[in-house]
């Protein structure tokens, strides 16, 4: 294997084991599987085999039920009977965190439990403790003793296992020894996947689960090397951004972080965490499933040029850094990614043209007010601009049309392969080509251009079929050769549905910035008219035109990478049985009178499972703590217990402000 994947270059599945869970096959080359995770109480039967049959009827292929006692996981048994005398077979799945006898009987009951081993023994108080190496095995001995059981109950009754590490709930004892990191993570799981093995079951299906995608994708890939290096063995994955939130933002983030492992062959089922009804989760996970099994189709029946390929990277998959380029303006170097808008396919420009990539022109006073997401370069293909330009933006058009222009300190010209290569003399001033990575026979006068000039910029995309380790495995090229020209990524759509091309964009360009790749983002589709997001009745992305909608992407796309944060980020539960309020409506008003605090991230938890360990990366966290009552916390610290729900908002307002993070809108 190499590093955590058969191949960085060539697209196929991971050889993983199989799993059975029910008569569902899992693993092994089977189809990626499809789940969601109720949100109804557990006690009330009839809510919840209702919401089941909703998602299956939606597409999912698991269900999985909230058990926090023993209580509900006796009730999983009615649940389920109701399910089959109503005619459906799709397995449930338990889901346990602190009570292992709730666990026990469930795996009696259901196909699958799913158990956290930061929580299911361990008591998580927040607190570092100096382990010696006799006192991590006397803990050790401890878990053992208390996880046996429930796999040997598991073993007894052919039920399957979900061994499940969250970032946020690592135990004391983890975080002692390594800290929050994804090794922990996969420590974590190590440690009860050993336990296991001893009992000779191997039923068992990981996961790595963090609300930030870089975190997530870090953790999967030790895990694969990991157990390849200790077992010689994979065991399916569950893939998952817990937390992601909801909307456009939910599925961005989701995409990212799930995409980026599917790209590599990574991941046997998936499911994607939003704030939104479970069944609305499923149209997302199907249109990942489908973009990967119409990737194989495409690839077999073309057989497309093979992407070369390398025996080790120019860069570490397991660490984030980024890549050294050259500082050209206000790109490369150090800079946050910048975003090029694509106003290709857009009518006559005005000024108010530009109100879709940030600029808001005021005519009396003849001012532009500048959104802190607006783009840095707009990109008019064959148009000129014929007004006035705000002082921090410049504008890329065609290299045809850039001969021509007078004002060229306002214009950057962009080249195709053909004409840049066939300059006798390349250009003095900043320039961008557009080259196709695809064309591995062109990369070696491509990079040795590139070594010549100090002006260029790169805007790479791709036309292979397996669009992003082309442009990936061509950043590496350059690596390989010392070349540290600036990088643009540019991903072109051809979905006509706005979710597809959401999916799509922050598949391609995700993945690359994750790895510290990319000091632009350009995204591209053939100007199909965009319709407004919705879900359930609720507008989750409203969309002026198709300018604002590419440009809005780009942005959250840098958002969700950690590359670029252009405004607040809502780190939110999908709720289940055990939230104590209504968590999307919570969310909503939220975000209506804090989505200006450009930078601050806000956890919102249902309860204190989800709670401060979940929210690791929060700045400020609002968590259910029983019925009508919310905990505020400063990062992992409660600043405020059991606030009254109805003014826990103006309360969480009042704790911003004490902080120095709060604004007043404008």
């Amino acid at each position: 294997m190499q590093l955590y994947a058969d191949s960085l270059t060539a697209f196929h599945r991971l050889k993983t084991l199989e799993v059975k869970i029910g008569d569902l096959l899992l693993g092994n080359g089977h189809p990626i599987r499809v789940q969601t995770m109720t949100t109804t109480d557990t006690m009330d039967t009839a809510a919840t085999v209702a919401q089941s049959i909703r998602c299956i009827e939606a597409g999912a292929e698991l269900v999985r039920i909230t058990a926090p006692s023993r209580k509900e996981a006796e009730n999983l048994r009615v649940i389920r009977d109701e399910l089959r005398k109503k005619g459906y077979s799709t397995p449930l799945v338990a889901d346990i965190h602190f009570t292992p006898n709730a666990a026990e009987i469930a795996a009696r009951i259901v196909e699958k439990v799913r158990v956290n081993p930061g929580n299911y023994v361990d008591k998580k108080k927040f607190e570092f403790i100096e382990y010696t190496d006799a006192d991590y095995l006397s803990e050790m001995e401890r878990i053992r003793d208390r996880f046996s059981p429930l796999v040997r109950i598991c073993k007894e009754y052919g039920t399957a296992m979900r061994i499940g590490t969250n970032h946020g709930s690592l135990s004391d004892r983890i975080m002692s020894r390594y800290g929050d990191t994804p090794m922990g993570m996969v420590e974590s799981a190590m440690e009860f996947l050993r336990i296991a093995r001893d009992e000779s079951y191997h039923n068992i299906v990981l996961s790595m689960k963090s609300s930030n995608p870089q975190v997530m994708v870090q953790a999967y890939r030790l895990l694969v090397q990991t157990m390849d290096r200790e077992f010689g063995a994979c065991y399916p994955l569950h893939l998952g951004v817990t937390e992601a939130g909801d909307g456009e933002d939910g599925r961005i983030k989701s995409a990212i972080g799930i995409g980026t492992l599917l790209e590599d062959g990574i991941g046997d089922t998936i499911r994607v965490s939003l704030t939104e009804d479970p069944e609305f989760e499923i149209p997302v996970c199907l249109d990942l499933v489908e973009r990967y099994r119409r990737r194989e189709a495409r690839i077999r029946e073309q057989g497309p040029e093979p992407i070369p390929s390398f025996a080790k990277p120019a860069y570490d998959p397991f660490t984030f850094k980024k890549r050294e380029s050259l500082n050209l303006g206000n790109t490369g170097g150090k800079h946050v990614p910048v975003v090029l808008a694509d106003f290709s396919h857009a009518e006559a420009l005005t000024p108010q043209s530009l109100q879709a990539a940030g600029y808001t022109y005021d005519a009396a006073t003849d001012k532009w007010q500048i959104a802190d997401a607006a783009a840095d370069y707009i990109y008019t293909g064959r148009q000129l601009v014929h007004f006035a330009l705000p002082g921090t933006l410049r504008v890329i058009c065609d290299q045809a049309v850039w001969t021509g222009v007078e004002e060229k300190e306002k214009y950057l010209p962009l080249f195709n392969r053909a004409e840049y290569l066939a300059l006798s003399q390349l250009p003095e001033a900043v320039h961008l080509v557009l080259f196709d990575t695809a064309e591995s026979f062109a990369w070696e006068p491509m990079a040795s251009a590139a070594a010549r000039s100090q002006h260029l910029m790169l805007a790479l995309h791709s036309s292979h079929p397996h669009a992003m380790p082309s442009v990936r495995r061509f950043i590496s090229y350059l690596a390989e050769k010392n070349i540290r020209c600036p990088l643009i990524l540019c991903v072109q759509s051809e979905e006509e549905r706005i979710d597809q091309q959401l999916i799509h964009f922050a598949t391609d360009a995700g993945a690359l910035l994750l790895d510290g790749m990319g000091d632009g983002i350009w995204l591209r589709n053939p100007g199909h008219p965009v319709m407004n997001l919705r879900i359930s009745g609720r507008t989750y992305l409203e969309v002026r035109n198709n300018e604002q909608f590419l440009n809005n992407t780009a942005f959250s796309i840098l958002q969700a990478t950690r590359t670029r944060i252009s405004k607040t980020e809502y780190i939110s539960c999908p709720s289940c049985g055990r939230t104590l309020f209504d968590l999307q409506e919570t969310t909503a008003k939220i975000r209506s009178v804090t989505h200006h605090l450009k930078g601050v991230k806000i956890a919102i938890m249902g309860c204190i499972v989800n709670g401060p360990g979940e929210m690791a990366d929060a700045d400020f966290g609002y968590v259910g703590s029983g019925p009508g009552k919310i905990t505020l916390y400063r990062g992992k610290e409660i600043v405020k217990r059991n606030v009254d729900s109805e003014i826990a908002v103006e309360e969480l307002i009042g704790l911003l402000k004490e902080h120095g993070a709060w604004v007043e809108p404008t």
